[in-house]
C-alpha cells in the first residue's frame, strides 16, 4: 500500500492549477446513459472515482476514450449507443458511492434497473432512501433485494411531484436525470443548490432537457422523448481550491489559484477572511495570502453556507490559530474521525456536544497518521505541511479519490512530498 511522506515547515509559494470537479463530473458521466449520441466532457480530472464509474458504465454499453491527456485530467468521450445490462453490480459499485447515480438515467431509458447499494467513505449512514422515494415519485416500482435496488417502470416513467425531507445532492441529481425523459411534468422540491448540480443542469439543457428554476430548490422539468449529443467542460473544484487556500493560510504563503470561477467558493472565502487570510479575486483565479490566523466558529450546511467538505481542511487551519474555535458538523454523523490522527501530530482537538473545539498551538510535530476518508486525508497533508519534521500519511487511496496529482501541485509550489510505496 501507498504512503505520503511530507518534511514539513519548508517555504511554500507559486500557483496552483485547479482540476475540473469530482462532485460535477461524476453524475455529467452517468448523463451519457440517457441518450445514444456523443457525450463530451472537457477537463476531466485524473482520479481513482472516473476510473471506478467508467468501469460501471462500460458495463452497461458505454464506450469511453479518453482524449487530449493533460498533466493531471483529460477530455473524456462518452458513447452509449444501447444499454446492454441494466444491472451494476457489487463488485463494481462498493467502492464508491456516486455509482448510485446510474440508477436514474438506467430507469429513464429502459424502464428498469438493477443497482447494487453503494459503498464509499465511511462518514455516516447516508442512506439511498431519497433516491428510491423519488423513483417511486415517477411511477417506478423499486424494492431493495438481497443488497440491490430493483427498479422497474414497464410503462416508462410518468412526471410526478417530489419533495425532498431533507437536501441530498446524490438524490437531486438522480431525480433530475430520470425526470428529464419522464412522460409529461416534474416538479421537485427542497432539491439541493450547490454550483455541480447546476453544471449537470447546463448540459443537460444543452442536450435538449427541458429544466427550469436553475439554482433554486425548485425545479419543474418537462419530460421530453429523446437527448442530443453534447460538449460539455466541467466547472472548477470548489472543494480542492479551499484546500489549497488553507495551505497558503496554515503556511503564513501565497498561494495563487487559476481556473476557478470565485463565485463558487463564496461562503468559504468569508469564513478565510474572517481568519485574517488576505484575498484577491480575479475573473478566473483567487490569490490566498496567510497572515495572523484568528480563531472562528463554523457550522457545516448545505450549499451556499459553509461545506462539509472542507470542514476538515478548515479544522488543521485552525490548528494554528491564535485563540480557541468550533466547528459543528451538521451534515455527516461521523465526519470527525481525523481528530485523532490530527492529535497525533499535537492538535490540541476535543469534542464537547459533539462540536469540536480547536485551540490554536504555535507549532505542530510530524508523525505517522492514518486517512480514514478522501476530506480528512487532506487535513492531514495540511496539517503535515505545517508540522516540524516527517509526517507519514498512510491509506492514501482516499486522497486519489479527489485530489488529482496532489503531490505533484505541492512539490511546483516547494512542498517536500514524495508517495512512497
Amino acid at each position: 500500500m501507498e504512503k505520503i511522506v511530507i518534511k514539513g515547515n519548508r517555504p511554500l509559494s507559486g500557483e496552483i492549477e485547479i482540476s475540473g470537479a469530482k462532485n460535477a463530473v461524476l453524475p455529467l458521466m452517468a448523463v451519457s446513459l440517457l441518450t445514444n449520441k456523443k457525450l463530451l466532457l472537457k477537463n476531466v480530472p485524473d482520479l481513482a472515482d472516473i476510473k471506478t464509474l467508467s468501469g460501471v458504465l462500460q458495463g452497461h454499453g458505454t464506450q469511453i476514450n479518453k482524449i487530449n491527456e493533460k498533466e493531471y485530467g483529460f477530455d473524456l468521450e462518452l458513447t452509449t449507443p444501447e444499454i446492454t445490462s441494466t444491472t451494476a453490480s457489487y463488485e463494481l459499485v462498493r467502492t464508491m458511492r456516486a455509482s448510485v447515480l446510474v440508477l436514474g438515467p438506467l430507469l429513464a431509458r429502459t424502464g428498469k434497473a438493477k443497482v447494487s447499494l453503494p459503498g464509499g467513505c465511511a462518514i455516516g449512514a447516508r442512506p439511498v432512501d431519497l433516491h428510491i422515494k423519488a423513483m417511486r415519485a415517477l411511477g417506478a416500482n423499486v424494492k431493495i433485494s438481497q443488497g440491490y435496488i430493483i427498479a422497474t417502470a414497464p410503462n416508462g416513467l410518468k412526471g410526478g411531484q417530489y419533495t425532498f425531507p431533507a437536501v441530498s445532492v446524490g438524490a437531486t441529481e438522480n431525480a433530475i436525470m430520470a425526470s428529464v425523459l419522464a412522460d409529461g411534468t416534474t416538479t421537485l422540491k427542497n432539491c439541493a443548490k450547490e454550483p455541480e448540480i447546476n453544471d449537470l443542469i447546463k448540459c443537460l439543457v444543452a442536450m435538449g432537457a427541458k429544466i427550469s428554476g436553475v439554482g433554486t430548490s425548485v425545479l419543474k422539468i418537462k419530460g421530453v422523448t429523446s437527448l442530443d449529443g453534447n460538449t460539455h467542460t466541467v466547472i472548477a473544484d470548489r472543494i480542492e481550491a479551499g484546500s489549497f487556500a488553507c495551505i497558503a493560510g496554515i503556511m503564513k504563503t501565497e498561494i495563487t489559484l487559476k481556473n476557478i470561477e470565485p463565485d463558487i467558493l463564496q461562503h468559504p472565502i468569508s469564513v478565510l477572511k474572517d481568519i485574517g487570510i488576505k484575498t484577491t479575486i480575479n475573473q478566473d483565479s483567487i490569490s490566498f495570502k496567510g497572515q495572523e490566523i484568528n480563531p472562528v466558529d463554523i457550522e457545516t450546511a448545505p450549499y451556499p453556507l459553509f461545506p462539509t467538505d472542507l470542514q476538515a481542511q478548515f479544522m488543521a487551519l485552525l490548528c494554528a490559530s491564535n485563540g480557541t474555535s468550533e466547528i459543528d458538523e451538521q451534515v455527516f454523523e461521523n465526519r470527525f474521525m481525523h481528530i485523532p490522527e490530527l492529535t497525533r501530530l499535537g492538535a490540541n482537538i476535543t469534542l464537547k456536544n459533539d462540536k469540536a473545539v480547536i485551540t490554536g498551538v504555535d507549532n505542530l510535530q510530524g508523525a505517522p497518521v492514518m486517512a480514514t476518508d478522501l476530506r480528512a486525508s487532506m487535513s492531514l497533508v495540511i496539517a503535515g505541511l505545517f508540522a516540524k519534521d516527517t509526517t507519514t500519511i498512510n491509506r492514501i487511496y482516499h486522497l486519489d479519490r479527489g485530489y488529482a496529482g496532489l503531490e505533484h501541485k505541492l512539490s511546483k509550489i516547494g512542498a517536500d512530498i514524495k508517495r512512497i510505496k
